[in-house]
Order: structure tokens, then sequence, then C-alpha cells
């Protein structure tokens, strides 16, 4: 199961009184992103609406056809918890982050395994990269495994 599977709305049954509607719990889920993405936020509180619309245009701003269901979003949702871990936020720490910036929220456990694998995949890279002659390749997977374990 991919980590954003396990990222949920905060707030949730506030959310979905205030919009009168139903939807998971899920933030990536496709209903989800159908009720919070595409429909009208007007109801939502200032607050609310401001995080709605932060996530919106930070994941999902992409020109593919079938957007938001390109697989860009999680990509780049990914993409942003490898940074806060590469600045040095543990996953308690990266967990406050996102539900500051987004109000989402996922376990701490479930980020802890996510970059554990994350860096086994990066061991797993400079191994290739090194056995196929690409120490350039080799260097930023080291280097990538590094900030993921300071």
């Amino acid at each position: 199961m991919a980590i954003t599977d396990k990222i949920y709305v905060k707030n949730h049954r506030q959310i979905a009184s205030q919009l009168d509607t139903r939807f998971p719990k899920g933030a990536f889920s496709g209903a989800t992103l159908d009720v919070l993405f595409s429909g009208d936020l007007s109801a939502l509180n200032d607050a609310t609406r401001d995080k709605v619309l932060d996530f919106a245009q930070d994941f999902m701003d992409c020109n593919c056809q079938s957007n938001p269901y390109c697989g860009h979003p999680e990509r780049k949702f990914i993409r942003y918890l490898l940074d806060l871990r590469a600045q040095g936020l543990d996953p308690e720490s990266m967990v406050d982050v996102m539900t500051d910036d987004y109000m989402v929220y996922c376990y701490p456990g479930d980020l802890y395994s996510f970059l554990d694998d994350a860096v086994r995949t990066l061991e797993a890279v400079e191994d290739l990269a090194e056995v196929d002659g690409r120490q350039d390749a080799a260097d930023t997977a080291s280097q990538r495994k590094r900030e993921l374990t300071r």
C-alpha cells in the first residue's frame, strides 16, 4: 500500500458536514478528490478553504487530461514528504507540518515504514548503479540516502 493511501483529511466529519456531502477520509481517494477539488467549497470556513486550495495548487497542478487521477498528485506529495525528511524533520514533526500546511495527516508509524522503504530502495539503486559503472547515479543515490537517514 502506498503512503498516499494512508494520508487522511483532518477534521473529515466537520468538512463533510460543512459541504453537506459524504466522501472517504483518504485524501487521495477518487471521491475525496472529486468533492474537495472540483466541488463548491464556498460552504467551508476561510481557514479550511485556504488549506484545501493550497493542497490543490501544490499537488494537483498539472495539465494531464486525467488530472487529478494521473498519479502526479501522489508523486508530488511523496516528493514533499521526502523534502520534509531531508530538512531534518522526524516523522512526528512531518505529520505536524503536513497538518499545518494542508489539513492532512497520517500516522507516524506509516511514515517510518515509508522512509525505511525509501532508504532500502536508494541502497538498491546505489548498488545497481555501481555495478553498471554509473558512479554519478550511485553518488546521487548515496547523497539522497544520507539526507533521509540523518
